[in-house]
């Protein structure tokens, strides 16, 4: 059934009433704090037909309402529209950022750490440093007469290492130029990108020499690898015990025991990470001990390949409007600094 629009908007109300309030609303409520033009008995009348279509329910014996997974589900895709942050919202955001980031593991951390603040719920970033780690320079140190050392310089500012072999008889000269030449190709490249078309060029300053040329390949495609672990950032655990919906003791003790384990957080996330925004409720969590919160989840990327995931779990009364508005405005930050190292 299409529900017309007093429905829908008596529907809005109920929504957004519980979610600021966590309190279950009645149709006095309604009449007395929004102006509707209706009466307390023409609003109850609607509320009992929202509720035998299932986007309301009844807790106990209250004489209020409280929204459905379904309500919020239909909330979610027909209703909200993201908004921008209020000025002061994105100072808060540049502040924080600008104090706290010196390496790539404080951008990841810090950005748990706002979305938390600013959605009061739990926040999880899985950082791919795959994704994230940038080619900046790479400089050979001769250790005899056919090996060299090749150092790599990431945009992090972290240094990889690994011995090759060099034609016998390649001297300093040659190795610097070598190395200048594969710079200004590769300099701001993703690590993870980088393939051994991208070296063709170069191959005529490797004297034809293929093992030379395997060699450097294979050493750039193995410090890239190495580097390819995910790591999972938390936001926010406590965040959970303000929420009324987390009183029990038994029931924050599962969730809790759920965001201790980091391989379990890697399937949560891994699970939305090629949908762009993706909304959860509810039984639609397919992982238990989450089944009765939502989650707003994102995949930011650069270039095309993936970053990162951060997401949003707390109960299904969450902010879904804002929620999104401060994931846009970090992919979009995030984004900024991603391009700034890649300069």
């Amino acid at each position: 059934m299409v529900l017309n629009e007093r429905k829908k908007r008596i529907l809005q109300i109920i929504i957004e009433d519980y979610i600021s309030t966590a309190e279950p609303v009645g149709s006095r409520t309604i009449a007395r704090k929004y102006d509707l033009g209706l009466s307390p008995a023409t609003i109850r009348n609607e509320m009992s037909d929202l509720e035998l279509l299932g986007f309301l329910e009844q807790p106990h014996t209250s004489a209020g309402r409280i929204p459905s997974a379904r309500a919020y589900r239909f909330y979610v895709d027909s209703m909200i529209e993201p908004g921008t942050l209020t000025e002061n919202d994105q100072a808060l955001i540049d502040a924080w950022y600008r104090e706290r980031i010196r390496n790539i593991d404080e951008i990841f951390q810090s950005t748990a750490k706002i979305l938390s603040r600013m959605t009061k719920n739990v926040s999880m970033v899985l950082a791919n440093k795959q994704g994230s780690r940038f080619f900046r320079y790479l400089k050979f140190l001769p250790l005899d007469g056919k090996r060299a050392i090749l150092c790599l310089v990431t945009d992090d500012g972290v240094v990889d290492n690994c011995v090759i072999e060099i034609p016998i008889g390649m001297t300093q000269e040659e190795l610097d130029y070598l190395s200048s030449r594969i710079t200004n190709k590769l300099q701001g490249f993703n690590l993870a990108g980088i393939t051994g078309d991208m070296l063709r060029d170069v191959y005529s300053d490797l004297a034809q020499d293929k093992l030379l040329f395997s060699s450097i390949f294979e050493a750039l495609h193995n410090i890239g690898s190495s580097n390819s672990e995910q790591k999972v950032f938390l936001g926010g655990t406590r965040q959970l015990l303000n929420q009324p919906e987390f009183r029990n003791v038994d029931r924050i003790k599962d969730l809790l025991s759920i965001l201790e384990e980091e391989k379990v957080l890697k399937d949560i996330l891994h699970a939305g990470e090629n949908s762009g925004v993706k909304i959860t409720i509810g039984s639609e969590n397919k992982f238990t001990g989450i089944q009765d919160c939502s989650m707003v989840q994102a995949t930011y990327r650069l270039n095309g390949r993936v970053v990162g995931t951060m997401a949003v779990l707390g109960p299904t009364r969450m902010e879904y409007g804002k929620i999104i508005s401060v994931m846009d405005y970090l992919h979009q930050y995030l984004s900024n600094i991603f391009e700034e190292g890649r300069k």
